[in-house]
């Protein structure tokens, strides 16, 4: 009654499989892809039966994470929507459902946090502070700490490595992560981590080599620049329709990325903080660092209105 399929992240494979299923699944059949990101139109459109398919992105560990993105294609039918959702419920998950867009709602959002992350070390902060921000804002680990429980090779090939980026260089000194006992921090048997010298090294020697100019980076700052261009994201998927609600966003984030649940979420945290005051600093970020900061239409229109997400 229904297949899914979790192979790793590459289109030519997953078209393949779902060729082979679409011949050999009976009529009705639900073809389900747990793909994190890829364009299910484009799956779907590899059967002969796209109204049948559908994206169950589970989260990781599977067994454990709460969240399901259900994704619908263009095609994909009520039916098949309405008994995803039952599915979830039937085996303990908490079901959001979403639209195909580049990194679905989760790691769309995620994406943002990920890059500001990145150049702030660039920019003189140290992993750790990082870290340390936002476990102290609620979250279970920071950016850095979590990349070093996944794994920093993931996605990550060595024949093809120049060292054009911190992870490049860490991953070739086999400073891998926790499972090779150092990544961005060192770790001891117990797997407790501390601040790496060998990683800070790294860091200023690539900031040198880049030419950047590091400065002193506020706790605030690092706050703000991770934070903000999240909630200016969930926006951005509203004005598109890839989430129905501002609450289903903090719903994924709640249940599949660890937001502090006293929090809300991104869009409930906007609301908290004010609207006026998320778009002010997307426009000062804007003037000093290019268009990534570039406010929602949405964003504008709410505060020109004098709204916030929960009146959407």
């Amino acid at each position: 009654d229904l297949v899914i399929e979790a192979v790793f992240e590459r289109m030519d494979i997953k078209k393949d499989i779902f060729t082979r299923l679409d011949a050999i699944c009976k009529p009705g059949a639900i073809l389900a892809t747990n793909t994190s990101g890829l364009d299910i139109d484009e799956i779907a459109a590899v059967t002969k039966r796209p109204e049948s398919v559908i994206g169950l992105h589970f989260f990781s560990p599977a067994n454990v994470m709460k969240l399901l993105e259900i994704v619908r294609a263009d095609h994909t039918s009520k039916e098949v929507i309405a008994t995803s959702m039952k599915l979830a419920k039937k085996i303990g998950k908490v079901a959001v459902l979403v639209g195909v867009c580049p990194g679905f709602v989760g790691n769309r959002i995620l994406g943002q946090r990920q890059r500001e992350a990145q150049k702030l070390v660039m920019e003189g902060a140290m992993p750790w502070d990082i870290d340390r921000v936002l476990y102290d804002f609620g979250f279970p680990m920071g950016p850095f700490a979590m990349s070093d429980l996944a794994g920093l090779d993931i996605g990550w090939v060595k024949e093809r490595s120049k060292g054009e980026s911190i992870r490049d260089v860490l991953c070739e000194m086999d400073r891998r992560g926790q499972k090779t006992g150092a990544g961005y921090y060192d770790y001891d048997e117990a797997r407790n981590a501390k601040p790496s010298p060998v990683t800070e090294q790294v860091i200023k020697d690539f900031i040198v080599k880049t030419g950047a100019n590091p400065r002193e980076v506020t706790d605030e700052e690092i706050l703000e620049r991770c934070i903000y261009p999240m909630i200016n994201e969930g926006a951005k998927i509203l004005e598109e329709g890839k989430a129905i609600r501002p609450s289903d966003i903090d719903v994924v984030w709640q249940n599949g990325y660890g937001w502090p649940v006293y929090r809300g979420g991104p869009m409930w945290y906007g609301d908290q903080v004010g609207l006026p005051k998320v778009l002010a600093k997307m426009q000062e970020f804007q003037a000093k660092m290019g268009d990534q900061f570039k406010p929602s239409p949405l964003l504008e229109k709410l505060v020109a209105e004098g709204k916030s997400f929960k009146d959407l």
